[in-house]
């Protein structure tokens, strides 16, 4: 495996290619070439490497072109010496307006194909993985050959189908959207996640117990009076808070108060989306394989009231929120 190696001495980056094998079962690890200290130049350089590791390079080619477009984003950002936030560790606040650099200022600049390519994409392992997080059965396999070819998977009932195709349509609906985050909005978000899976439109008419859940959901004669704290309070922090806290801490609330039948966990993270994105940050994927991590950032603010923000609640969430983006990011948007 090929790969770049970053060395700081003195605040300063070095880059090496490093290449690692398993010889005799050893992991054996060599830098076979020195790639100076601006990783802007980087790239030229791996062009005059040696033949013999030309097929090593080629095969890693993909990861290493990640790492120098991350890398290039996240120096410029550093220069700027951001002001430290309240609910992001520092070195993630740098890798989230690196990505969003990135996304605004290359990744929106390509062609319309393109862009719309990267859009699918990503939209198949989010569906995937929103729809997962819920206990639907589909594998990521079969919902690529679902949402690309309309092939509908053996063995799988109508309803997680549909989930995964109500997933695409709203999510390609809310990207360009323009609409205000009201009553109305997330009411259509939701019913439109849920068509043809439950037929119970709009807020919640009867109280419900959330499973495995340590807090008790808002009853459902105050569901609307929550909402409307909710946006009250999303309106006064709009301009205030980052806007992946922002989005995290909307996320959380909404959840607390979880104003639908079904649905809430869907309808939350693609709310979540689209708050993101109207603040000109791209989506991202809470992973099933990290739910636990998930979950348990969530229940931080669980017992204080809908108008709280002290980051003692709420830091884990956004932090844990910030990785997702990191970790997903290049792979989906970098083409």
């Amino acid at each position: 495996m090929v790969y770049i190696y970053k060395k700081i001495i003195q605040e300063k980056p070095y880059y090496y290619l490093r290449i690692s094998k398993r010889i005799k079962g050893k992991i054996i690890v060599k830098d076979i070439a020195y790639l100076g200290s601006d990783v802007s130049k980087i790239e030229p350089k791996l062009k005059k490497l040696p033949v013999i590791y030309k097929k090593e390079v080629r095969k890693a080619y993909r990861d290493i072109k990640k790492y120098i477009e991350s890398e290039h984003y996240l120096k410029k950002i550093k220069e700027l010496k951001l002001k430290e936030d309240d609910y992001l560790e520092k070195d993630l606040l740098d890798k989230v307006e690196a990505i969003k650099e990135h996304f605004n200022k290359k990744f929106l600049k390509l062609d319309e194909k393109t862009v719309s390519e990267a859009y699918k994409n990503f939209l198949i392992d989010f569906a995937f993985n929103t729809t997962s997080l819920e206990g639907n059965t589909i594998t990521l396999m079969e919902a690529d050959r679902l949402l690309r070819e309309n092939l509908t998977p053996k063995d799988k009932n109508l309803r997680e189908v549909f989930d995964l195709q109500n997933t695409e349509k709203v999510f390609f609906e809310i990207i360009n959207s323009i609409a205000s985050l009201d009553n109305e909005f997330i009411v259509s978000v939701h019913d439109k996640l849920m068509e043809n899976i439950d037929t119970r439109k709009g807020y919640r008419q009867h109280d419900i117990r959330v499973f495995k859940s340590a807090f008790e959901a808002t009853p459902f004669v105050y569901v609307k009076a929550d909402m409307g704290i909710l946006l009250k309070w999303y309106r006064k922090y709009e301009d205030e808070l980052h806007p992946l806290a922002l989005a995290a801490i909307f996320h959380q609330k909404f959840e607390k108060i979880h104003p639908f039948s079904d649905g809430n966990g869907r309808t939350g993270r693609m709310l979540m989306i689209y708050i993101l994105m109207k603040k000109k940050y791209p989506p991202l994927i809470i992973k099933k394989s990290r739910r636990a991590d998930y979950l348990n950032a969530l229940a931080k603010g669980n017992n204080v009231d809908l108008n709280n923000i002290e980051p003692k609640f709420y830091k884990e969430l956004v932090n844990y929120i910030a990785e997702e983006l990191d970790d997903g990011y290049w792979n989906n948007f970098m083409v």
